[in-house]
């Protein structure tokens, strides 16, 4: 995925540009390696994705983190890339730095968000 811009897809009629994001897939609350952090231009800072996974989780245990569920896929558009989410959640920050999240209905979003934190964190301070 490669281009100048980061959107989100999803049902009903959701969409959303994005200036980074996480795609978190179920499977990550076992195996944290399938978390993917796409940045528009494709060279992201792994510190502004701890950052992300950090706030977001804190701003769902004080019910601030404002979210849609969809029972569908997520869709991420790169450019002409495009890459579907069958479950789990999509944590981003969009163009005003506000940060949200997609989330499938029947997807624990406290559990995923746990799974992101923990994951970008050991990604800063152990560089995996």
């Amino acid at each position: 995925m490669n281009s100048e811009f980061l959107r989100l897809r999803w049902a009903p009629a959701g969409e959303a540009d994005c200036a980074c994001l996480l795609i978190i897939p179920e499977r990550s609350i076992e195996e944290p390696g399938y978390i993917k952090a796409i940045h528009p231009s494709g060279a992201g800072n792994k510190h502004e994705f701890q950052a992300l996974a950090q706030t977001g989780y804190y701003q769902f245990q004080d019910d601030e983190l404002d979210y849609y569920q969809t029972a569908g896929q997520i869709e991420v558009v790169r450019g002409d890339d495009k890459e579907s989410l069958e479950d789990g959640m999509v944590l981003f920050r969009d163009g005003s730095g506000s940060i949200r999240a997609v989330v499938h209905q029947s997807a624990p979003l406290k559990r995923l968000l746990e799974a992101t934190n923990r994951f970008c964190t050991r990604w800063v301070r152990l560089d995996i």
